[in-house]
């Protein structure tokens, strides 16, 4: 008895430091997302004091911000000045929840850190040539605060000890005809890769199908990944 007594404040300890090591609490509650992403991302949704790396695509991170947006959560969208409220609306976003800071200035990194204090999913664009990716004391000061307030922090880029990479490939477009016709719907592949599986999440979708839906195709695969993964580059797709 004596024993198990003694480790209970360890077993806090090591919860604790493995908790600053990896920038997330371990218990962390999730946040719903769009049902084509559940498969894909670890927990099945957005793991709240997190951060992740997403591919520089509106149609992805407004599909990954819907759900959340549509169950009372206020989001906040930085740095993408071409990002309108009707594409936002489009997806399903409640523009009464939505907070537009299209040009957050050189100081892009604190604006961020503030509007993580009272939006609980935020998503950012680092400016061309920002090195925060590689970390430092603002970027640990930020992912701090996303624990502490339980913030969901979207990334059009890489970012330090990221939860997922999320990124798009191989994006075809339905509805042109022969020179002529309207884009209709675009089919594209997602991934994901985490922090805690050396596996990519991999599916074929829609987004979005013709009637502005979201439609996965078929079911996922795995396809294993090296770690250097979890901080790759993502792509950008329109």
């Amino acid at each position: 008895m004596r024993d198990q007594v003694q480790a209970v404040p360890d077993i806090h300890a090591l919860r604790d430091r493995l908790e600053r090591m990896q920038g997330r609490r371990m218990d962390a509650p999730v946040l719903p997302t769009h049902p084509a992403f559940t498969s894909l991302l670890p927990g099945g949704g957005l793991r709240s004091g997190s951060a992740y790396a997403i591919a520089r695509s509106s149609s992805l991170l407004l599909a990954l911000m819907a759900r959340p947006s549509q169950d009372g959560a206020w989001c906040g969208v930085i740095g993408m000045p071409e990002l309108g409220a009707e594409a936002a609306e489009k997806y399903g976003l409640d523009l009464d929840r939505l907070v537009f800071i299209p040009d957050p200035g050189p100081r892009w990194l604190a604006v961020t850190a503030t509007i993580t204090e009272v939006l609980p999913v935020v998503a950012v664009r680092p400016p061309q040539g920002s090195n925060a990716a590689r970390g430092g004391a603002e970027a640990t000061r930020l992912a701090a605060r996303l624990r502490d307030r339980g913030t969901v922090l979207l990334v059009q880029g890489s970012w330090p000890q990221a939860e997922a990479v999320i990124d798009v490939t191989d994006p075809r477009w339905t509805g042109l005809g022969q020179g002529s016709g309207y884009l209709a719907g675009r089919e594209l592949t997602v991934s994901v890769s985490s922090r805690r599986s050396p596996n990519a999440r991999r599916a074929r979708m829609l987004l979005p199908a013709a009637d502005g839906t979201i439609e996965m195709l078929g079911a996922p695969t795995e396809r294993l990944v090296p770690r250097t993964l979890e901080t790759s580059p993502v792509r950008a797709v329109g």
